[in-house]
């Protein structure tokens, strides 16, 4: 098929258009599975409409992963072809790096191998980082070092990893 040059713009927005919504809804949904998470384990145990809702807020996640997947290879691969390797900015290895984070941690999580202790909070923190990132570039804001990019996910982990142990110890005793 061939696509004219305009044809070629319009998909390419529309891609980012779509990778941009698939973050949002990944950062709203990772809000309230989080969220929902404290509330089942408020009372010590995790009923089945509790587990249903929660189900439902992990389905849509993976809805957000895949399309934030498809979407910036999507880019990556259209961007390759006009601008070869130099496409790989810190930027675009910060959102890759963010984006392997959480396919490995929802499966570790979904195996029962990462404790939520670290799950969690890596994924919320991953997902708001992701958020983050993304609303830096219409800014001009991507110039960031790698090293400045580890520092700041390092630190949003860290927090996230101490409020959602906090909250957890705070509702096992309450």
């Amino acid at each position: 098929m061939n696509y004219t040059m305009i044809d070629m713009e319009i998909i390419t927005v529309g891609i980012y258009i779509l990778q941009s919504i698939a973050i949002s809804l990944g950062v709203g949904t990772s809000t309230i599975a989080i969220v929902n998470f404290f509330v089942a384990i408020a009372d010590g145990k995790i009923d089945e409409t509790e587990r249903k809702m929660m189900g439902i807020g992990y389905i849509l996640l993976r809805i957000a992963m895949v399309l934030i997947l498809v979407t910036t290879v999507s880019l990556l691969t259209l961007e390759m072809t006009q601008f070869g390797l130099t496409v790989f900015t810190t930027y675009v290895i910060a959102q890759l790096i963010l984006i392997g984070v959480l396919f490995i941690n929802a499966y570790l999580m979904t195996r029962r191998i990462m404790p939520s202790t670290f799950g969690p909070a890596i994924q919320a923190g991953s997902w708001y980082t992701l958020g983050m990132i993304a609303a830096l570039v219409p800014l001009g804001l991507t110039n960031f070092s790698l090293l400045q990019f580890g520092l700041i996910y390092f630190a949003i982990l860290l927090l996230g990893i101490i409020l959602v142990n906090g909250m957890m110890a705070y509702l096992k005793k309450s």
